[in-house]
């Protein structure tokens, strides 16, 4: 087992654990009410589509100033450089997962969704759930990362399946778009950088997961 693993291991109550836990749930509530967001776009609920959005973004600045916070305080700590480093790496790349889902909701601010056709709001409702389940995913893979390291590397491998999936859908959802005729060119393009930013979002879910395993692994 890795030292930074003992470490948490011995500090359960430091302020630095507290902050990480708090940085974490901040970032999987981001993207839960992204797909909120999402779905209410594609029911053409305006209004809860905008409330969604303007909690996504609270989330957002919140786990920034979490992660300015802990950064400061890894560097006030004792632990060695390679193992505050590694744990820098972890909360840059959870930061990156609540970022993507800033960015996708201002995207989908000004997607006008009433011109998007039925068959491209599905894929973009299961874009949003598969992202959503490497979410969850995501929180039990570092969550368990001290207490049980193995359940946490297989939580890990289990994000890489559902990342998998998510990529598969992105990729259906590029052909349909490329076949749409009906669309505007402008919307289009707005619908497509939003299925790239939530397949980003995606993307660093799996790449936290694959800071978690070095972590552990680390001799």
């Amino acid at each position: 087992m890795s030292e930074l693993v003992k470490w948490f291991e011995k500090r359960r109550e430091a302020k630095v654990i507290t902050m990480m836990q708090r940085h974490l749930a901040t970032t999987i509530s981001a993207v839960e009410d992204l797909e909120r967001a999402v779905k209410a776009a594609a029911d053409n609920n305006e209004k809860k589509m905008n409330e969604s959005i303007i909690r996504v973004t609270s989330a957002e600045k919140e786990a920034d100033k979490l992660r300015r916070d802990v950064m400061v305080e890894l560097a006030r700590g004792e632990l060695p450089p390679v193992d505050r480093e590694d744990l820098m790496h972890l909360m840059k790349r959870i930061d990156m997962v609540a970022d993507w889902s800033r960015e996708s909701t201002r995207i989908l601010n000004v997607i006008p969704t009433r011109d998007v056709p039925n068959n491209l709001k599905k894929v973009m409702v299961e874009m949003m759930r598969g992202t959503k389940e490497c979410a969850i995913g995501l929180r039990k893979c570092v969550s368990r990362m001290a207490e049980k390291p193995d359940e946490a590397l297989k939580a890990a491998d289990e994000v890489e399946r559902l990342e998998e999936e998510v990529d598969a859908l992105y990729e259906n959802s590029r052909k349909q778009l490329a076949k749409e005729t009906k669309m505007k060119v402008g919307a289009a393009i707005m619908l497509n950088q939003l299925l790239d930013a939530i397949e980003t979002v995606a993307d660093w879910c799996e790449n936290v997961c694959d800071q978690v395993r070095i972590i552990i692994v680390r001799r």
